[in-house]
């Protein structure tokens, strides 16, 4: 009984005071044309090309002779991952890294005029390492390099929605 009050003081609160969850981006644009300046593509940009396709609000086209047909030009210039060592102990062995994720990308009109500069993205995380957790500690460094993916990619939408033709 307690439970179900609380549970309940809860969610009227929170509708409340105005709190709504962030929806699916909405976009201006009604066509897209996607390019990777790597070959092949990294996995940031293949997930943000999974992206705006499952969005269902754009028609998103590969081939690059189709340019005029799109009202814009998404260009991933570059993305990188680094491992850099930010802490060591007293005997010099690695105790922390700090995890970095990087994409550069820029948005053009099919005029050619820029509605989103040459911008890049950076995520970082830190994580601590030890040897005898080595198996561990890489498979959490697989899941937080995902997390900053994920993170870059839904930024990314966000200023795809923000562009105004």
């Amino acid at each position: 009984m307690q439970r179900r009050l609380m549970t309940t003081l809860l969610v009227t609160a929170l509708s409340g005071c105005g709190f709504k969850m962030r929806g699916g981006a909405t976009f201006n644009i009604n066509s897209l044309l996607v390019s990777s300046a790597t070959v092949p593509p990294g996995a940031t940009a293949l997930q943000l090309l999974r992206a705006l396709v499952n969005s269902g609000q754009l028609v998103v086209l590969l081939d690059p002779t189709q340019r005029a047909r799109t009202q814009a030009h998404l260009e991933v210039i570059s993305e990188s991952r680094e491992r850099v060592v930010v802490g060591v102990s007293s005997a010099g062995q690695v105790r922390e890294f700090q995890l970095r994720s990087r994409l550069r990308f820029r948005v053009r009109a099919t005029s050619g005029a820029d509605l989103i500069a040459d911008s890049e993205i950076v995520q970082q995380r830190d994580i601590s390492y030890s040897e005898s957790a080595a198996l561990s500690k890489e498979a959490e460094e697989v899941r937080l390099y995902q997390d900053m993916q994920n993170d870059i990619v839904q930024q990314v939408l966000r200023q795809l929605s923000a562009i105004k033709l």
